[in-house]
């Protein structure tokens, strides 16, 4: 009778903290299969890989069956035929007819009870990784997150195997130049180690899938899995320390500082960088947050190896004396929308308080920028990742998390 009881309290918390967060869970820990570029990018497809008992409706379906089989013939006859480069990268994504068929039959494999229902119940929906489909039925919700990926996939293949442009060229785009001979040798490689890395799995998306991942590495792109699993390494004090806070005692949850990333190669760290710290140190050491979250990647200039946010956090530390344990890094941020969402995704991961609302400390036109940004968030993501609050002064603007920001970015491969 208690073990009842225990457990109907449990369901009861549960589905109220679910239905607080439109069914994403706090806690939730990412299943990243050894692979956090795959995970962060195709995530339905990463714990597809994972689950055997899936795996095992999946293999056993017919038609599943057979167009893997035609995925493989497809790579073999483009190997043997292709006579220019970008034959093969376009021979290894899906097709439409392909993510037609898929979603047929998953909507059709899907049963009350079975493993696919499983897996979108207790890893799809707590992930909070598709979001955005929350109203949809739990079947729906699989074959938009099938979708999703599918398309996610092609644009990295089309992007960094044909050389399509990315929604940033300047920063984002392939390092190759796809029309000269040589490429043709490139691909061919590519396609040959894709063959042999899938020659024994039967998964229906086991080609398209490595073609993307395989593609993202040849460029150097693989910038999504950089630093993690954060909250285990780089993060770890912080997130030790969140659990210690008493948050009754601070205005906000933490401070976001936005990067500024240098014009050349060789400067770590930019002059406006710098400044966006210090104004952030001030408002650490006056109490106003426990924590201060440095945000950006490696954006500025096109392949620069200086990551923003981890020399600022060497800068925080170092010079401004803002204890370790205080500082945050999101590494991975490339535009000043993901700034914002990233750091949502940080405070409803490690715990802190949702509520609360953070503090924005940048320069004044960044935040001038910022609450005029709602269009672009809509136009790149879909959503808006923050509510704003006050504007306390030039270089200082609250806002509060918006749980949609879990959503993953199809078309962002560095910073999905």
């Amino acid at each position: 009778m208690k073990k009842i009881l225990v457990f109907s309290i449990f369901f009861l918390f549960s589905f109220g903290v679910s239905a607080q967060y439109s069914g994403a869970l706090p806690g939730y820990k990412i299943v990243s299969g050894n692979n956090w570029v795959k995970a962060k990018n195709y995530y339905l497809l990463t714990l597809l890989e994972q689950d055997k008992q899936v795996q095992s409706l999946l293999k056993a379906d017919a038609q599943l069956s057979k167009l893997s089989q035609e995925k493989y013939n497809a790579l073999q006859a483009a190997i043997k035929n292709c006579k220019d480069g970008l034959c093969l990268p376009a021979a290894l994504k899906f097709t439409s007819a392909d993510i037609e068929l898929v979603s047929n039959r998953l909507a059709a494999l899907y049963k009350p009870g079975n493993a696919l229902d499983k897996l979108v119940k207790t890893q799809l929906i707590p992930s909070g990784c598709y979001i955005l489909y929350k109203d949809e039925t739990p079947a729906n919700l699989l074959i938009k997150a099938w979708q999703q990926d599918a398309a996610a996939v092609n644009f990295a293949i089309g992007v960094y195997g044909e050389g399509r442009k990315p929604n940033y060229p300047v920063i984002d785009s392939i390092s190759f130049d796809v029309h000269k001979k040589n490429y043709l040798i490139l691909m061919y490689d590519c396609a040959a180690g894709v063959a042999d890395v899938t020659r024994s799995n039967s998964l229906f998306f086991a080609i398209p899938l490595q073609s993307a991942l395989t593609f993202l590495e040849i460029n150097e792109r693989n910038n999504a899995g950089d630093f993690e699993p954060m909250a285990a390494t780089e993060n770890k004090l912080a997130v030790t320390k969140i659990k210690t806070i008493n948050w009754a005692g601070y205005p906000y949850s933490h401070i976001l500082v936005p990067g500024a990333g240098p014009d050349n190669l060789t400067t770590p760290l930019s002059g406006e960088g710098m400044l966006r710290c210090r104004t952030a140190a001030r408002a650490y050491f006056a109490g106003k947050a426990p924590f201060v979250v440095v945000s950006g990647g490696a954006v500025h200039p096109y392949k620069t190896r200086n990551n923003e946010a981890i020399e600022m956090r060497k800068y925080m530390i170092k010079t401004l004396h803002v204890p370790g344990y205080a500082v945050i890094i999101d590494p991975h941020a490339r535009h000043t929308t993901t700034n914002i969402r990233n750091d949502v995704r940080i405070v409803f991961r490690y715990g802190m308080p949702f509520a609360k609302p953070g503090l924005i400390v940048t320069d004044k036109y960044q935040n001038d920028f910022i609450e005029n940004m709602e269009k672009r968030c809509l136009n790149e993501l879909k959503y808006v990742p923050y509510k704003l609050g006050k504007r306390l002064s030039e270089t200082e603007l609250e806002f509060y998390p918006v749980i949609t920001s879990l959503q993953i970015d199809a078309d962002e491969p560095m910073d999905p």
